[in-house]
């Protein structure tokens, strides 16, 4: 049996962002047989440039990989069985229907992560429009070297 690989290794690292462009989590990814644990990765990450530049990139296309995953949510109904338990722990209700809460949690997710990943294509937009002037109005009356130092606490030496 062999160990997690640990020394760097461009096909291992272009099968990681392949996988990672594809959707996939990198947790999961590293989970495999014959990958490397997530902690090399992150080692790989900041040792290796041309890594950094493909991992930068693949997780970019991941969140397209999750946006195409959202539509495929959003028109593929999932069956499910819910059951309604009495306080004794009898079942008082079965209903089989499509688990819609489900798939808006999963379609959830999936926005959440492909806002984080690529904010300006899939994140919230924020739509700032100002319009409009200032005024401003000075208004000045004529006072004298006395009144003025009278009112702003003039010295009298």
């Amino acid at each position: 049996m062999t160990g997690r690989p640990s020394d760097y290794s461009p096909k291992v690292a272009n099968k990681i962002c392949e996988q990672l462009a594809d959707g996939e989590s990198l947790k999961k990814i590293c989970s495999r047989s014959g990958m490397p644990h997530r902690a090399t990765v992150f080692r790989w990450l900041s040792a290796h440039d041309e890594f950094r530049d493909m991992y930068a990139r693949a997780r970019e296309a991941q969140a397209d990989a999750l946006f195409d995953e959202i539509i495929d949510i959003a028109n593929t109904p999932v069956v499910g069985v819910k059951t309604k338990l009495g306080e004794d722990g009898k079942i008082i209700e079965t209903n089989k229907g499509d688990m819609i809460e489900h798939r808006r949690l999963q379609i959830d997710a999936r926005k959440w992560v492909a806002a984080k990943l690529r904010p300006k294509v899939y994140g919230d937009k924020l739509d700032v429009d100002l319009t409009g002037a200032l005024d401003f109005v000075v208004s000045a009356k004529p006072v004298s070297e006395e009144q003025w130092l009278k009112e702003h606490g003039g010295s009298d030496t």
